[in-house]
């Protein structure tokens, strides 16, 4: 550190830190507050890497391998095919590409009924709930029940209440209601889509009426009493103040349930097992079953990556689209 002297008025020389010398420890200090968010944040970004990133680039480069269960125990050695896997799996003309075209078409109307589902029941039960009333955060409770429990926990208990011959469902709608003629099969043939997208709907809506009822937390009170006071009966207060309003929440929801949906593997593969039946035959499961059940980790890594890939260009329109819409929303 440099100093220099000064005289004072009385003569005395008095000495005095150069301007850099201070600024020396300032400017280590800022360096320092800047970068421990990083530092902190490395440990999750590493995990993260390890966790999807490397399995991710691993994946990809097997979907341009003929890896069959001939070249498990080293599947670097396995010869390279090019675009091969990717050609079989979008050919649909023939027995694989035809059979992965029936799982998207599966998956995708799933989805869509789901979503829908999901959002419908969720904001009905949100905006029930924003009025007072004895049991209310009982009731809320009992809503978040299904979103809480264990996925298997959950799924088997349905996989028991579809039961041929002495399930809940079957004892409702034909010994006590008289809906169906005879007991139905949920768990194979056309139904199992009904009872598929039963327990989709039933695991999922608690997670959108979480997040609607977060997002009613943001709109004034006064709004809906201005509303009230012009006449405004409650159909019309929620889709004037309501539905706009939660326009942004609804569109980062409508997403995320999307993602989660069309991803989804646990629930089909407790509910189903390994063979899914064709009516419910889930693009994941289908994944699985082309990998672990036929031994051709190329051909479902292949089916991977184009799963990645419509995911990807899906959510990207569906952020431009959204985004669009909020820009002219705004103007």
């Amino acid at each position: 550190m440099t100093t220099t002297v000064t005289a004072a008025a009385d003569g005395r020389a008095v000495p005095r830190s150069s301007p850099g010398a201070a600024r020396g420890p300032r400017r280590t200090g800022r360096i320092r507050r800047i970068a421990l968010p990083y530092l902190l944040l490395l440990p999750a970004l590493l995990l993260e890497l390890l966790v999807h990133l490397v399995p991710m680039v691993i994946g990809i480069v097997m979907s341009f391998k003929e890896l069959t269960q001939f070249y498990i125990r080293d599947w670097g050695t396995a010869p390279w095919s090019g675009l091969g896997n990717y050609r079989v799996s979008v050919d649909f003309d023939a027995p694989v590409g035809d059979a992965l075209l029936h799982s998207f078409l599966v998956t995708v109307g799933l989805t869509l009924l789901s979503v829908a589902l999901c959002w419908l029941i969720g904001t009905a039960a949100a905006v029930y709930m924003q009025d007072t009333f004895r049991g209310r955060g009982l009731l809320r409770a009992l809503f978040l029940v299904p979103y809480a429990l264990p996925v298997y926990a959950a799924v088997i208990t349905w996989v028991f209440m579809f039961q041929h011959d002495d399930g809940l469902v079957n004892h409702v709608l034909h010994d006590q209601l008289h809906l169906t003629d005879e007991p139905s099969f949920w768990l194979i043939g056309d139904n199992s889509f009904v009872a598929l997208l039963t327990v989709s709907v039933w695991k999922g809506w608690p997670f959108a009426f979480l997040i609607v009822m977060a997002g009613l937390q943001n709109i004034p009170r006064e709004l809906y009493e201005a509303a009230a006071l012009d006449g405004a009966g409650m159909w019309q207060r929620i889709r004037r103040i309501t539905l706009p309003s939660l326009r942004p929440v609804n569109q980062v929801l409508i997403l995320v349930l999307f993602l989660w949906t069309f991803n989804d593997f646990n629930t089909p593969y407790v509910l189903f097992g390994k063979a899914a039946p064709q009516a419910a035959d889930l693009i994941s499961v289908h994944i699985y079953q082309a990998s672990f059940v036929t031994w051709n980790f190329g051909t479902g890594s292949a089916m991977s990556v184009l799963l990645l890939l419509f995911l990807v260009v899906v959510t990207g329109a569906y952020l431009a689209v959204t985004s669009r819409g909020r820009r002219a929303a705004d103007a």
